[in-house]
């Protein structure tokens, strides 16, 4: 009878296989995400349009967050989490894609403006609503005041800049800074 030998078993086989199928939805799963988190944009199928819906979402989310009490304190704090996400996202968009088209037609004192916008007005809001106590009633006060200044910012977009921006671009060129504009806002989705 013929002696039989086993060998020593120490495949990790199975643990690299399950590791692997593991990073690979876990990969879908981003991708899966960011294209939900895009999808409003993207389906809006223009850059002008896409930037309106998203001033529309942050103003939705503005109004939930001004409905909240003193005692929504875990609400407050997701929303302006929400907020945060939108208007970064939004701000990424808009400063790498279209305030830099603006420039490139010669308007780089509107991109600078509503770039300063961003970041002096904007961005200092939203820090300084992560800074207030939530439960505290100067929160909503502080919402009101970047409220109001994301609605003048928004109007000079949506009123003045915008519309002239795409004014000048041909059909061509605006279906091109639509594209340019969903991949930023993809990759930081």
């Amino acid at each position: 009878m013929a002696t039989q030998y086993k060998v020593p078993s120490n495949d990790n086989s199975g643990i690299l296989i399950a590791g692997a199928a593991g990073f690979g939805l876990g990969l879908l799963a981003s991708v899966g995400r960011k294209a939900a988190v895009q999808a409003v944009t993207y389906a809006a199928g223009d850059w002008f349009e896409g930037l309106k819906a998203e001033h529309k979402m942050a103003m939705g989310i503005i109004e939930l967050m001004e409905a909240t009490t003193t005692e929504d304190v875990k609400k407050r704090a997701t929303l302006l989490l929400q907020l945060q996400h939108a208007l970064g996202k939004h701000a990424i968009q808009e400063e790498d894609v279209i305030y830099c088209a603006l420039r490139a037609l010669g308007d780089a004192a509107s991109a600078d403006e509503l770039g300063h916008e961003h970041n002096a007005e904007v961005k200092q809001g939203l820090y300084d609503l992560e800074q207030i106590d939530k439960s505290s009633p100067s929160w909503l006060a502080r919402v009101a005041e970047l409220k109001a200044d994301i609605e003048a910012h928004v109007r000079k977009e949506e009123d003045e800049v915008f519309p002239a921006l795409r004014a000048k671009l041909s059909d061509e060129e605006n279906r091109k800074l639509t594209n340019r504009m969903n991949r930023e806002g993809f990759k930081v989705a």
